[in-house]
């Protein structure tokens, strides 16, 4: 079964992982510092939540098959993907401050979304967007940036 936040399981495994971040951990791709990553991935909750802003971006490919590929296809998402430049650390997204005070207001946010029933109802890059899939995209997302820092 696909994992999503609807779960409270997958909730708890995702919380887990953030909470077991620390500011040494190792990062296997990309250039966002572990700061950057925790507040690149609260920036996209609060997006959601409708709490910041979050910008369109075009694929080369219909929204509706990006969405199939991004929370469907059974593989891990690709490393280096495109972000909204309203949440990408360097361009809108908000920048680090302390290590322990981001990871606090990760987990604060991720505990409010994965609760939340009122969510955005469209994606940047995949358009149109129910709950059910925007519990399961918060499960790919926080999962590929955890998996970036090998947790």
């Amino acid at each position: 079964m696909a994992k999503t936040l609807a779960s409270p399981a997958d909730c708890e495994e995702i919380r887990r992982r953030i909470a077991a971040l620390a500011p040494e951990s190792p990062r296997r791709w990309g250039s966002m510092s572990i700061g950057g990553m925790l507040c690149h991935v609260d920036d996209s909750y609060r997006a959601v939540l409708g709490e910041r802003p979050f910008s369109t971006a075009k694929l080369a490919v219909p929204p509706w098959f990006a969405k199939f590929v991004a929370l469907r296809a059974p593989m891990q998402w690709p490393r280096n993907l495109m972000t909204a430049e309203s949440v990408r650390q360097g361009g809108g997204g908000t920048p680090p401050v302390a290590f322990a005070e981001d990871r606090a207001r990760l987990l604060k946010t991720f505990q409010r979304f994965c609760g939340c029933t009122q969510l955005m109802t469209v994606h940047p890059m995949f358009g149109s967007m129910k709950r059910a899939d925007w519990l399961r995209w918060g499960y790919l997302h926080a999962d590929h940036h955890l998996r970036q820092f090998s947790a």
